[in-house]
Formats: structure tokens, C-alpha cells, sequence
């Protein structure tokens, strides 16, 4: 029997308290003022905002980016615990279950960083410890002396038959990305079959992973349009949403830009981002088009939350608004580090 919802006051409590988190995230006018600022400068503002514990905690054993780094991924990670904890009955679950994308993530962090020779800390220092692999199991898989190691140690993990069964092939070719779209299929498919499973609160979930599927699939199209990596191009996309894999085949291999984008607009129903699809410019870079796309997502899902107070909308809005806070600050303080032009940094910000 699929589970019911803990009661309106519990829904109620807790998205509440998701607007309150959403309304003290750093805004656009602060990320403007942080283009201008010195590393040090960035540090002195992160510690006056919410990310103060973590900074005090750390400043004495790190400095400089190293800081920064750490301080984002342990509060992103402590914020992704706590909500799982004050997320009532179906809620809960349905989070934990989102959340799974951090493993993934995490893993193949771990996997690339260690083929590519970095240091351990440096790989600690990007992990965010908020899927079902705590902070201990991660530590562990970093200090496995080869990618092999790391495997074995994966056995058991939900993870581990999709990247055994093509790990000989990512070593041999140098590439994770082959099982990282694996994984993704994986993981969506689960969402989507937990989602239909019969739980109250089962349909806001679902409106959230198709939406979250068809702007995945989307600028998957870009990219591979733009690395003009059209051959089995088809194995890319994330099967559930809008698009089949005849739509998504046939659209890619569109030669002229113009075209692509009428073929694209004629299988989507959203507003905002037909509109989007109208203004892009042939002179937009790929990193501006993913942006412009992450942006319609985010308002599309601030859009849903209004419309679904008491749901798993309000969450998922602020989990995913909270994400791009930290890659803001991660690409403002990344680029200071190297010297970037500050209109180049300003065309990272998803703000």
C-alpha cells in the first residue's frame, strides 16, 4: 500500500521554512559586488553570510580557495542533511530519493580526479556528501590507492553494476562519460517509476522530473550539436520525457541552426522557454545557452512551487536554487584564482 502524507501541518511547516531558506540566498546585486572582490575579500564576505560556521570551522587548517572550496561543500552538504530531516513522510522520501544525483556525482569526481592525478585533498575539497554515501564512505573511497580500489569498494552500492559494467571500456578509453549517461538513465528511471508509484504527492514529483529530463535532453542537443558528436548520439539521451530517441536523432542532425530551433520549438509546450528559443542568438556561446536554459528551469520550477505550496515543490526549488549559490561563488572565487577577465566569470553566473 503506497504510503500517505504526514498531514498539512507538517507539509505546511516545512515549506515554509524552504521560503525562508530561498529568501536569505545571496542576490544578484552581491554577486555583482563579489565580481569586483579580492580572494580574501570573498572569503571576509562568505563568513558574514550563512557559510560563517563553516569558514570559522576551517580557516585555521585552510586559506585562500582551499577555504572557500571546503567551506561550500560541507554547507551544501549539511543543508541537504538537515532538510532531509525536517521533511515529513513522503516528503522525506521523495528527496533522499533526488538527492541520489550527488552520488553519482560524487563517485565520478572521485573516479576522474584520481585518474587525472589530483591530490586527495583537492578532490575532498569538491565532494558534497548529501546522497546515501556519507562523508566517511567517500573519505575512504579517496584514499584507494586506483580506480580499481575504488570499484571494490563500491560493491554493494546501487551505483556499482552500471559502472562495472563498463569500467574496462571508461580505462581503456580514458572516459567516464559513457557510464556517467548510464548512471543518469538509471537514476531517472527510478524517479520516474517511484513517482508513478501510487504515493500522495506523486504527481507535483513527476511534473518536476519530466521537466527536469526534457532540459537535460536539451542541452544535451546543444552540446552534442556544438562537439558535432551526432553518431549514436541517441545513447545520450535520457529516455521519459518529451522527446523519443527518433525525435531526439532527427533533431541533432539538423544542419542549419534555424532550422534545429523550429524543429525543437514544434515538440514543446512550455512558454517561457519557447520564448528563449525565439531570442537565441546565432552569436550565444554554448556556456550562455545552458545558462539561459538553466535560468527558464529554475523560474519554471519557482512558477511550479507557487502553484504546489505545500509540496515537494517548494524543496526541490530551494535544493536546486541553493546548488547554483555555490556554483557562483565556486566559478567567482575559481576564476579571481586564475586572473579571469570579470565579464568572463559574470558569463558563468547562473543568477
Amino acid at each position: 500500500m503506497a504510503e500517505t502524507s504526514a498531514g498539512p501541518v507538517p507539509y505546511v511547516y516545512v515549506c515554509t521554512r524552504m521560503r525562508v531558506r530561498k529568501s536569505k540566498l545571496i542576490p544578484r546585486e552581491d554577486y555583482l559586488r563579489l565580481l569586483n572582490m579580492s580572494i580574501p575579500e570573498i572569503t571576509r564576505f562568505i563568513e558574514e553570510t550563512q557559510y560563517k560556521r563553516e569558514i570559522d570551522e576551517l580557516a585555521s587548517s585552510f586559506q585562500g580557495i582551499d577555504l572557500i572550496e571546503l567551506a561550500l561543500s560541507w554547507n551544501l552538504a549539511k543543508e541537504y542533511q538537515s532538510i532531509q530531516e525536517i521533511s515529513p513522510g513522503i516528503l522525506k522520501r521523495f528527496t533522499r530519493s533526488y538527492l541520489r544525483k550527488w552520488d553519482i556525482q560524487n563517485v565520478l569526481t572521485i573516479f576522474r580526479g584520481k585518474t587525472q592525478g589530483m591530490k586527495p585533498g583537492k578532490i575532498r575539497e569538491i565532494l558534497v556528501p548529501a546522497g546515501e554515501m556519507d562523508r566517511v564512505f567517500l573519505d575512504r573511497l579517496v584514499k584507494e590507492e586506483n580506480p580499481e580500489r575504488i570499484l571494490e569498494a563500491l560493491k554493494g552500492k546501487s551505483v556499482y553494476p552500471v559502472i562495472a559494467a563498463g569500467f574496462a571500456t571508461a580505462i581503456t578509453e580514458e572516459s567516464f562519460a559513457k557510464i556517467e549517461n548510464e548512471l543518469y538513465k538509471e537514476f531517472y528511471a527510478n524517479l520516474l517509476s517511484e513517482a508513478m508509484s501510487g504515493f500522495k504527492g506523486g504527481k507535483q514529483f513527476l511534473e518536476y522530473i519530466l521537466l527536469d529530463i526534457d532540459m537535460m535532453n536539451i542541452r544535451n542537443m546543444f552540446r552534442l550539436r556544438a562537439d558535432r558528436l551526432l553518431e549514436k548520439a541517441g545513447t545520450m539521451m535520457i529516455p521519459g520525457g518529451t522527446f523519443s530517441i527518433g525525435d531526439f536523432e532527427d533533431l541533432i542532425v539538423l544542419e542549419d541552426e534555424k532550422d534545429f530551433i523550429e524543429a525543437l520549438k514544434s515538440k514543446l509546450k512550455l512558454k517561457s522557454l519557447l520564448v528563449l528559443l525565439d531570442e537565441l542568438s546565432s552569436e550565444k556561446s554554448l556556456r550562455e545557452i545552458e545558462i539561459d536554459l538553466i535560468k527558464v528551469q529554475l523560474a519554471q520550477m519557482e512558477s511550479l512551487s507557487k502553484l504546489n505550496p505545500f509540496s515537494i515543490h517548494p524543496i526541490l526549488t530551494y535544493l536546486e536554487k541553493k546548488k547554483y549559490e555555490i556554483f557562483n561563488l565556486r566559478a567567482i572565487a575559481r576564476g579571481k584564482e586564475v586572473n579571469l577577465p570579470t565579464d568572463r566569470i559574470r558569463g558563468y553566473l547562473v543568477m
